[in-house]
């Protein structure tokens, strides 16, 4: 069924979990404002970078749209008198470039379409609800016993994948969710081959996989359909979100921080465990373990978006991971993962940072111990554990699962190496990745040590030595060739200078510095 057309050849498909990162490099005052002119870069490279322009008017703008996330941001305060002082002027650019580093150091604010769009107009234009109906509205001249109730409007954290509320014709109070996505930069199965297992994806039953109602795909995009569920992911649970609420509202500001009981984490955690390990070992990449990817049906939790890797989508937590080389296969993305959705759950919330140092107390050391072997300094060093690890540990080996549902998903042997190779290709270009990265952090350390005032005061007194060294080189070379011809004057004789009687040697020493 063609219902999208094919993507322009040679489409750039951006990685949207790179940071961007701003800086103020100047300003200019016009007649009635001040423009700031902005550095842009992706990533590490500094040829991946941009400049663009913007006003005052044009920060207050994205302040505005940024409050449905309910924080408190550091955006300086209008000022309608005196706003071309020169003074004000260089104050007002420190605080604009405080406001830049909060929204693009926040994981949340980061990724989303608002702040996208600020950095990176070029790259972020599209209006991709408007995309995504174009591509539904097709689909529909198919298959006329799906209609549309309502689009879900940014209830999801991705800029390429929409959502609506569905209905059947025929059954007018049933709701169903609709996701369309566009593909990734990880998309690396033929375009046959990604058809074939994405129409494959509703034949999969297990107790812990969210079922898939209908899904189709062509060479651009993947459309799928799944019961709405009012009760919403784990994510909507621990932070007592309504589900049909924008990402921002939901998540960023949550305004009570309250984990979950001991018992519901051990189950969840134990139930979300056992569904990876049967994914691993059908050799399905997934990749993609969030609280929001992780549905609640009554005590029962069940993964969602299989198709993610398919269409070869980022992770939510990318651009954590990417920073530690240990963690270069999908197995271990998926068990890092898993720490990061350990600790919402205990907690209530993400981590600050990545590793985390010490953590705070929780119901029980059994989970303490599952968060250390995922998320300390030492896990991201040294590597992670495997999912058969994890389910030995005390806080799961002790959870009895009932469930009568056999789990089903056949798999064809072509697809399976199809499958093979694309993870091969996940994670060559993760390791690459983390390579770049490993390197530049390794510059940027012997930079900043460089520059250190320490190292200048080292450098000084090096130069000083030297330089005295050189003095007192040239004073005994003075004093050498003064004797040599006081010698030779004195014997009448005619040797050149170059050959003298032997010299008796300087007896003063020179202690050499080391460099």
């Amino acid at each position: 069924m063609a219902f999208m057309e094919k993507p322009p050849a040679g489409k750039v498909l951006l990685d949207d979990t790179v940071p961007l990162t701003a800086a103020i490099e100047a300003s200019q005052s016009l007649q009635s404002h001040t423009e700031y002119i902005i550095r842009v870069q992706r990533g590490i490279s500094v040829e991946n970078s941009w400049q663009i322009v913007r006003r005052y008017s044009d920060f207050d703008l994205l302040n505005n749209s940024l409050q449905i996330a309910g924080l408190s941001l550091p955006l300086p305060p209008k000022k309608l008198i005196g706003n071309m002082d020169r003074e004000f002027i260089a104050e007002r650019q420190k605080g604009l470039q405080n406001y830049l580093n909060v929204i693009t150091t926040n994981h949340i604010l980061s990724n989303c379409e608002l702040v996208k769009k600020f950095l990176d107009p070029n790259n972020y234009s599209a209006n991709y609800t408007e995309i995504a109906l174009q591509q539904v509205s097709m689909f529909f001249r198919s298959e006329p016993k799906w209609e549309v109730v309502e689009p879900l409007k940014d209830i999801g954290w991705r800029i390429r994948k929409k959502y609506f509320l569905m209905k059947i014709k025929n059954q007018p109070k049933e709701r169903l969710v609709l996701s369309w996505a566009d593909l990734g930069p990880d998309k690396y199965l033929s375009d046959k081959d990604f058809q074939c297992l994405i129409k494959l994806l509703p034949s999969c039953l297990h107790p812990y996989i969210y079922r898939v109602t209908f899904a189709t795909a062509n060479e651009s995009s993947a459309l799928l359909i799944r019961m709405f569920n009012e009760k919403g992911t784990l994510k909507d649970l621990i932070y007592k979100a309504k589900p049909k609420d924008p990402f921002l509202k939901k998540y960023c500001n949550p305004k009570k921080i309250q984990g979950l009981e001991l018992q519901q984490i051990k189950t969840y955690g134990r139930q979300i465990l056992e569904v990876l390990k049967f994914l691993h070992d059908k050799g399905f990449p997934y990749g993609h373990l969030h609280a929001s990817n992780v549905m609640l049906d009554g005590d029962t939790c069940r993964l969602l978006d299989l198709e993610n890797s398919l269409l070869g989508l980022p992770s939510f937590y990318r651009s954590y991971f990417s920073q530690f080389r240990k963690i270069n296969t999908l197995e271990s993305v998926d068990v890092h993962c898993f720490g990061h959705l350990l600790y919402e759950m205990t907690y209530g919330r993400p981590p600050d940072s990545v590793p985390v140092d010490s953590f705070p107390p929780a119901p029980s050391m059994a989970v303490v111990a599952v968060l250390e072997s995922t998320l300390s300094c030492e896990a991201c060093k040294n590597g992670m554990p495997t999912i058969s690890r994890l389910l030995q540990m005390p806080l799961f080996s002790d959870v009895l699962l009932t469930t009568s549902e056999k789990p089903q998903f056949k798999i064809p042997t072509k697809l399976k190496e199809a499958l093979r190779i694309a993870k091969e290709c996940i994670e060559k270009r993760l390791i690459e990745e983390q390579k770049q990265i490993h390197q530049h952090r390794r510059l940027t350390r012997a930079q900043s040590h460089h520059g250190s005032e320490e190292e200048r005061k080292k450098r000084k007194i090096l130069a000083r030595k030297k330089s005295k060294r050189s003095a007192l080189e040239n004073s005994e070379e003075h004093s050498a060739k003064y004797s040599n011809s006081n010698n030779s004057a004195g014997s009448g004789a005619s040797s050149p200078l170059t050959s003298p009687s032997s010299p008796t040697p300087p007896s003063t020493s020179v202690e050499h510095a080391p460099f």
